[in-house]
């Protein structure tokens, strides 16, 4: 009876169970939410999608960051040039309007001190950063892209220079926290143009020379050589040069000489893009030729940038390729340096022992005796483990524990007991 009740009462809660629908995830809390999202964030970022963004997003910031520091600074800069300039004016005219006796000597020493001081004080603005530009064409938004981008990719043009304390703080920091920010980008999209550009070469290689099995996915490694990473950058440097030399009004020697410097990261800063780009003369209503924006030049700037940050890239891209050849390169010669090694070894023993074949017959004797000593050696001590665990055969009480034999060497019978194994020994035992 109890036996039934317990049954129907097992069935009813199974049934009950199965009837019973699923409990819903609980909930994260609003901390571990918060983790899960910045872990897929930082997950992103990583990818080489969220490494570019994220550079490009850095020279933004950068770019606006430095234009609003250091346009104070040179405004300061060129308003203490024109008060010199306008001082220096009216004191060449009160020297003029006292010596008006036409006293030339007078006239000259007075002249001379007013421009003694007007020297002085632009050799101090230029100390101070001014350079005869106006504050827009110094810090404009290209020239502040390029400072950002020189800096946080270690070219450093020189060109345009912080003058405020502020804006050189704020470029210790920028490139402290920009500098492995690049190297993160070069480093992922080197791989990624790496393994891009091995593909292309590989399929091109494939059908050029007809491979068999080249579309059945047969894993087939072909290196790319040196010399097509040269024409690779050789050709993007050819661009870049008919580029700049149409947009910044340069030479194509300049260009090709900008484009060179700028992409090996040695910025000497004599040439820099973004100052001819930005405005372009226009005539006024009364005929005289002024600097208006033109839309067309911030889709330039952006190009320049593309070039620029891609062609780090590419030279990443030539980096790991040519380190794959001289890595296949050094294993062929380390491969030709032991054979001949060998070789030599070779030599040196036909030379000490005589012929090659008594050389080697000598060397398989060694070989077949050295076997033999490790047979011996196996066999020895499987016959004391088997007596240690007592699985061997039972042996005369009178046999004492320290005396048993370990010199089986002349056993030559594999297939023997181990009683019969100890019987010989053990007759043959200094013991």
């Amino acid at each position: 009876m109890k036996r039934g009740m317990v049954r129907s009462n097992s069935v009813r809660s199974r049934g009950s169970s199965a009837s019973t629908p699923p409990t819903p995830p609980t909930p994260m809390a609003p901390r571990e939410r918060l983790k899960d999202c910045c872990r897929q964030l930082v997950a992103f970022m990583c990818t080489q999608v969220g490494v570019g963004g994220l550079v490009v997003g850095y020279a933004l910031v950068g770019a606006f960051g430095f234009l609003t520091i250091e346009t104070q600074a040179a405004l300061e800069a060129e308003e203490q040039v024109h008060q010199l300039r306008h001082s220096t004016a009216a004191k060449l005219w009160a020297v003029t309007n006292a010596q008006n006796v036409f006293n030339e000597s007078r006239w000259r020493e007075g002249v001379g001190a007013a421009l003694r001081a007007f020297q002085d004080g632009i050799a101090g603005a230029v100390k101070a950063g001014y350079d005869g530009r106006t504050v827009q064409e110094a810090w404009s938004f290209p020239a502040a892209l390029t400072f950002s981008l020189s800096v946080f990719t270690m070219i450093g043009y020189g060109n345009l220079v912080p003058r405020s304390g502020w804006g050189k703080l704020a470029t210790v920091v920028y490139a402290v926290l920009g500098i492995p920010l690049y190297v993160l980008y070069f480093m992922n999209m080197g791989r990624v143009l790496a393994s891009t550009f091995r593909w292309l070469y590989t399929k091109m290689y494939q059908c050029h020379l007809e491979l068999p099995g080249s579309g059945s996915g047969s894993a087939v490694r072909v290196i790319v050589p040196s010399t097509a990473c040269l024409w690779v950058l050789a050709g993007y440097v050819l661009v870049g040069t008919i580029m700049f030399a149409e947009w910044e009004g340069w030479n194509y020697l300049d260009a090709s000489y900008f484009c060179v410097t700028s992409l090996c990261k040695i910025g000497i800063g004599d040439f820099v893009p973004g100052t001819g780009i930005k405005k372009s003369t226009a005539k006024g209503e009364g005929g005289e030729s002024t600097m208006a924006d033109t839309g067309e030049g911030h889709t330039k700037l952006v190009i320049n940038f593309v070039y620029l940050l891609l062609g780090m890239g590419l030279i990443a891209m030539c980096y790991n390729l040519m380190r794959e050849e001289v890595v296949v390169r050094a294993r062929d010669l380390k491969a030709r340096i032991s054979r001949w090694l060998e070789s030599l070894r070779l030599r040196a023993t036909e030379c000490y022992y005589g012929p090659e074949e008594e050389a080697s017959e000598s060397e398989d004797e060694e070989e077949e005796e050295r076997r033999k000593r490790r047979r011996r050696r196996r066999r020895r001590r499987r016959l004391q483990r088997e007596l240690r665990e007592g699985r061997g055969r039972s042996l005369p009480p009178s046999l004492p524990q320290g005396l048993i034999p370990l010199d089986v060497e002349d056993n030559n019978d594999i297939e023997a007991t181990p009683r019969e194994m100890l019987r010989r020994s053990y007759s043959t035992s200094r013991y």
